[in-house]
């Protein structure tokens, strides 16, 4: 579903940008879902106090990483009929923060946080590491490791 070059740059553009160049790739991911999430409470907060540039910037930043970070992702190839409908959505959710941006919506704003936060939470479910982690372990498993 992600195609391993626009991926790469998107996760090395994520590292450089917060320093986590260590996190693993379904980590990079929730860190892009986080950061849009916040960009778009902090464009809400700068719109209720009438600071346009701040919204404005805060909504391009959004924007940004929706577009060359979660989208740019998509192998739409492997992906199948889930990665188009996420690179739909991706580009519906840009339209609606430029909608935003715009009017002064604030509902537009919600809409896409929401979006966000329901991928953001499927991602983080389908987690290898929570897989791991949810598996019941067997008796005397823990302590294979240690022979």
């Amino acid at each position: 579903m992600f195609n391993s070059m626009n991926r790469a740059s998107a996760y090395a553009r994520v590292g450089r940008e917060t320093g986590v160049a260590a996190a693993d790739p379904h980590r990079l991911v929730m860190m892009l879902f986080d950061g849009a999430i916040m960009a778009i409470s902090t464009a809400r907060a700068e719109m209720l106090k009438g600071e346009i540039a701040a919204k404005g910037n805060a909504i391009s930043k959004a924007i940004e990483i929706i577009v060359n970070g979660l989208q740019v992702s998509l192998d739409l190839k492997s992906g199948g009929e889930l990665a188009e409908r996420l690179a739909a959505l991706y580009e519906y959710m840009s339209r609606r923060l430029i909608h935003a941006n715009l009017h002064n919506d604030q509902e537009a704003l919600n809409e896409v946080a929401d979006l966000l936060s329901g991928l953001r939470e499927s991602w983080e479910a389908i987690s290898p590491t929570r897989a791991t982690q949810d598996q019941p372990q067997e008796p005397g498993h823990e302590f294979a490791s240690r022979a």
